[in-house]
């Protein structure tokens, strides 16, 4: 299969362009027309030409936010889904965005249902949002279902992006730490190494592994760049492996200082998911299936999926979710009053509200304590480097006072 770049023409007299997987050009002349597309020009993509996704397929979660709102307030003005589709594959940026509807769109047109249509696009649309559009067909709440997306993206969206807030500082200054080590290993001790030789007395243990570092980085550095490809690889390999997800959920959830920011959030996640799928009419057994898959921790998938076997069995939802122990308290506690008055979806939208603030909170804190650590950090990296330097030459007009 190749890719093939066309310009056509649609059945409402519209020219679109786009990129199609087709054997030879004219199965893509072919398929376009069963697409109910008019082909005007199909050529062989090129790597300049061609649709590029960096980092894959997958849209970004604001990007389903803003799709799911518009498509909902589309749809409330009285536009079909085939032209509300169309309308909005035509005005969206994200490239895979824009493909997945326009191909959703001919499949609608075709009698496929919009749900069973957006299904065939699993890296574009997840899940959660394929099934509560199912059941806004069947319930005739199609708009409703489109809301309620909305407004669970956003949410997500904004906590993800907390968590990326808080996580950026220890990176950037990690970064910054490697770039000044560097410069001054490369640059500036060089230039004392050759004083230094040349007074012949011992150095210091601190000067002499400051100049083995140096040494190091100028002349074999080769070796530290393949030992961070490796230790990359690595990292990438053990996170596909059960174990290695088991460890990396582990750390995150017990990590200093951010263990207990990313515990709310995932608590957080896990409410506004289960609530938005419940309200939206789906049986508890398969919102928890569904939520289970949208957890990132493999310890609250876990979890989530071992609560699911439990309640089949008559146990209510709080009871497996305490015994898990990796909840905080509260979420066991609402759930458990939400069982007790009939509100359980109210009780969850509670506790996502709940732990999204202390999210927010937790990442304000974070934040303003690492601006000054960042610089006392890269203080005390700079001055060691300096000392080490200057240790030798204080010595020397020591001795040379003494005398």
């Amino acid at each position: 299969m190749s890719d093939f770049t066309y310009v056509a023409i649609n059945r409402d007299g519209k020219e679109i362009k786009g990129t199609i997987e087709a054997g030879d050009i004219n199965s893509a002349r072919t398929k376009l027309k069963s697409d109910g597309l008019t082909p005007v020009t199909v050529k062989a993509a090129s790597i300049f030409t061609k649709d590029i996704s960096f980092g894959g397929k997958k849209v970004k979660t604001r990007d389903l936010s803003v799709f799911c709102r518009q498509f909902s307030s589309i749809l409330n003005a009285g536009v079909t889904v085939v032209e509300a589709l169309n309308m909005l594959a035509e005005q969206t940026e994200n490239p895979a965005l824009k493909k997945a509807l326009s191909e959703t769109c001919s499949l609608v047109e075709q009698g496929e249902t919009l749900a069973g249509a957006m299904a065939k696009y699993p890296n574009v649309f997840p899940v959660m949002l394929v099934t509560l559009v199912e059941a806004g067909e069947q319930s005739g709440t199609l708009e409703m279902s489109f809301q309620r997306m909305s407004i669970q993206f956003e949410k997500t969206a904004k906590l993800q992006g907390l968590v990326k807030k808080a996580m950026i500082y220890p990176i950037v200054l990690l970064c910054v730490a490697v770039i000044v080590v560097i410069i001054m290993s490369v640059a500036v001790i060089p230039q004392f190494v050759e004083m230094f030789e040349d007074m012949g007395s011992e150095l210091p243990f601190i000067t002499q592994m400051v100049m083995a570092l140096s040494n190091f980085l100028i002349h074999k550095w080769y070796i530290l760049i393949l030992c961070v490809i490796i230790l990359v690889i690595s990292v990438k390999f053990a996170g596909k492996t059960e174990g290695g997800q088991a460890f990396f959920g582990n750390l995150a959830m017990k990590a200093p200082i951010f263990g207990g920011m990313n515990v709310k959030s995932y608590s957080a996640k896990f409410a506004r998911t289960l609530s938005t799928l419940v309200t939206s009419g789906l049986a508890l057994s398969s919102a928890l299936e569904i939520t289970a898959k949208a957890m990132s921790n493999i310890h609250f998938k876990r979890a989530v999926e071992k609560s699911k076997s439990e309640i089949e069995q008559g146990i209510s939802l709080s009871v497996p979710i305490r015994g898990s122990g990796i909840f905080p308290s509260m979420v066991p506690n609402m759930l458990a009053i939400g069982e007790q008055t009939g509100n359980v979806e109210e009780m969850l939208d509670k506790v996502a509200d709940y732990y999204e603030e202390e999210t927010e909170l937790a990442t304000q804190s974070l934040t303003a304590m690492m601006e000054p650590v960042i610089i006392v950090v890269m203080g005390i990296i700079v001055g060691f480097l300096v000392i080490a330097m200057y240790m030798p030459m204080i010595s020397m007009y020591g001795g040379m006072g003494d005398l």
